[in-house]
């Protein structure tokens, strides 16, 4: 479930500074960081799948998860640190991790908890993975170790080389392990894919609500990830047992519902709002944009998927066999809850959505900088939604009500 002391925990992500001991040419922040991995591992992941290798997506989304709710409680031990500890202190390094559970037991409900007690212990080799996970946890490092790599790319720019060699020589050693995978082999040689993670970075260099000073900062690639965490968690609050594709479609629309921001750039809600037709002919511009721009970077093995996600992204809806309908919860529910049928939870998307706006005014606001544009973008997510109306099976009105008490 999700609660205001799990929402405002993971809204630290936005908080904790990476690589902070080098010049920094802009903010490198956790959830960003998140976001990125996230996206690299999907983009691996389907070459894997288009050569036939099983991907367990859905053990991949809430490790991710897990990732950074341990990072966030560790932000202040760096990665060789942990290292050495695993290494050579196995029982302290046991002992912190027990730590860090134990932050969360009183926020997370009881299978989520023993979700992250399992996972932290796979990650100590304690418990085995899943031989159908393996694939996942592959994948999934491989994401970690490269969307690192970039990151020092980007520094390199503005630090000398002297500050840089030792972790990157150490970092390229890291990444031997992982070449046997085709879509990092093709990242790593600046192929068209390469491009693709290009694009998409730009979302960590936009800054949402641009028109205000605020506290945390918040990218468009950092909120995109936050929002399908949030998707995730509100699914498991609506009372229904999801089928894996629908949780998975969940967290995957929730990361790249702002795709297309990358070749548009983030156009504000008052300003999209501005006339009754700008909405509609925003979203067709956007769409034309990104057909023009983006579609012809992605693999033809994907990029349908990905425009499934992208288009009309706010709206349950199914793929039929080709065909996407637009659907109610309840249909979604009694005739739809299938893998066949692709279901995504959009509204829950959108629920989403706000929560991350929502809380990108009220913890500003609460640190003492704010503005009219907070004021009023607080009030427009807290008026969004009608007390008692449900969404998908949640109270947002409570539940948003809940958040900012």
């Amino acid at each position: 479930m999700i609660n205001k002391n799990l929402a405002l925990r993971i809204f630290e992500g936005f908080s904790i500074q990476r690589w902070n001991d080098l010049i920094r040419p802009f903010d490198l922040v956790e959830m960003d960081k998140a976001g990125e991995k996230m996206v690299i591992a999907y983009i691996i992941g389907k070459f894997e799948e288009h050569k036939g290798v099983k991907i367990d997506w859905e053990w991949m989304a809430y490790a991710s998860l897990f990732d950074l709710l341990r990072k966030i409680s560790l932000s202040d031990i760096k990665s060789p640190v942990q290292q050495l500890l695993k290494k050579e202190y196995a029982q302290e390094y046991m002992r912190l991790n027990e730590w860090v559970l134990n932050q969360y037991k009183p926020i997370i409900d009881d299978e989520l908890f023993s979700r992250f007690t399992i996972y932290i212990g796979q990650k100590a080799g304690t418990f085995p993975i899943p031989e159908k996970s393996e694939a996942a946890s592959h994948v999934l490092s491989a994401s970690h170790k490269y969307s690192t790599v970039r990151e020092l790319q980007m520094l390199a720019a503005v630090n000398e080389r002297e500050r840089l060699g030792k972790t990157e020589t150490e970092l390229q050693a890291q990444l031997q392990p992982y070449l046997d995978l085709e879509g990092l082999q093709m990242m790593l040689t600046h192929q068209k894919t390469y491009d693709f993670l290009l694009k998409i970075e730009q979302l960590r260099f936009q800054t949402r609500w641009n028109q205000t000073p605020r506290v945390p900062k918040t990218s468009v690639l950092g909120h995109s990830y936050f929002v399908a965490v949030m998707t995730l968690l509100l699914g498991r609050c609506s009372g229904v047992k999801m089928c894996s594709r629908r949780i998975i479609n969940n967290f995957f629309s929730g990361l790249f519902h702002d795709l297309p921001e990358a070749v548009t750039r983030d156009i504000i809600s008052p300003v999209k709002q501005a006339t009754d037709a700008l909405p509609n002919i925003v979203k067709r511009i956007e769409d034309e944009i990104v057909g023009r721009e983006l579609v012809p970077l992605m693999e033809d093995f994907f990029a349908q998927e990905l425009i499934y996600y992208t288009n009309d992204e706010f709206i349950n809806r199914i793929n039929d066999d080709g065909v996407v309908k637009e659907v109610s919860w309840e249909e979604l529910n009694e005739r739809y809850n299938d893998n066949a049928f692709e279901p995504v939870d959009g509204k829950l998307v959108r629920v989403a959505d706000h929560l991350g706006a929502l809380l990108e005014a009220d913890s500003s606001i609460k640190h003492g900088i704010t503005s009219m544009h907070l004021e009023r973008g607080r009030e427009s997510s807290l008026a969004h939604y009608a007390a008692g109306s449900m969404i998908n099976g949640i109270d947002v009105a409570k539940l948003f009500s809940e958040i900012v008490a």
